[in-house]
């Protein structure tokens, strides 16, 4: 995988291209806002990891410009602001996962390798639909009633799980398990993000809305009854 590391302290800088080298991915660095940003829209990379206190340009600037350039990169927040709220921030402006510093060299790589891997069972046609939702699997693209819906990795992974089984009611604890695939520290807020994020793009063009919520249940796709 090709991963881009845009973070200011350039002892740590190395020492993350350094090991994720080792792990098999192609990694460079940037350790400015601006030119990390610049380099990440010339040539877009499959993943970044991004700090947030970064000089000319901070990364949730970053990260907002990016999804507004609809770039595809998965994104991986790394920083020492580790509360509850300044993960939601980082959620809702785009990013993928959060890592708090310090960490583990170890939990960063496999971080990676899980946002690096496709989740749900083959579609065999490559295509998935409910009503005029359309999922393109193999291209990761989706379409409203022929229009393009920009998403970001993230957003597609939970699409893709609940377009897989229109009709079933998905729990957040079994969102978080079939998307991650691994555990992790997030409360349930980080679902409830993603399926916000979700219900504005899919249904925001006065369409039928297809995401629903089962109260104290969970979240489900399907057409109207």
């Amino acid at each position: 995988m090709r991963v881009l590391i845009i973070e200011d302290e350039p002892e740590l800088a190395r020492h993350i291209t350094r090991a994720l080298t080792r792990h098999g991915h192609c990694a460079s660095a940037q350790r400015d806002g601006a030119l990390g940003l610049q380099a990440a829209l010339d040539d877009p990379p499959d993943l970044i990891v991004l700090d947030l206190n970064l000089p000319s340009l901070d990364g949730l600037a970053v990260l907002q410009r990016l999804r507004e350039a609809q770039n595809p990169a998965r994104v991986i927040i790394l920083t020492a602001r580790g509360s509850v709220e300044d993960r939601v921030k980082g959620l809702k402006a785009g990013a993928d996962d959060y890592l708090p510093k310090p960490f583990a060299m170890d939990e960063l790589a496999a971080r990676i390798d899980a946002l690096g891997r496709r989740v749900g069972a083959p579609v065999a046609d490559g295509l998935l639909k409910v009503a005029d939702l359309q999922m393109n699997v193999s291209q990761r693209r989706v379409t409203r009633a022929g229009v393009p819906v920009a998403l970001s990795p993230r957003e597609l992974d939970v699409l893709q799980v609940l377009m897989q089984e229109p009709g079933r009611v998905f729990s957040r604890t079994e969102l978080c398990e079939r998307v991650w695939q691994r555990d992790h520290e997030y409360d349930t807020r980080t679902v409830e993000i993603f399926i916000t994020r979700l219900r504005k793009k899919v249904d925001a063009n006065g369409g039928e809305p297809l995401i629903h919520t089962l109260r104290s249940v969970g979240y489900s796709i399907r057409a109207a009854d």
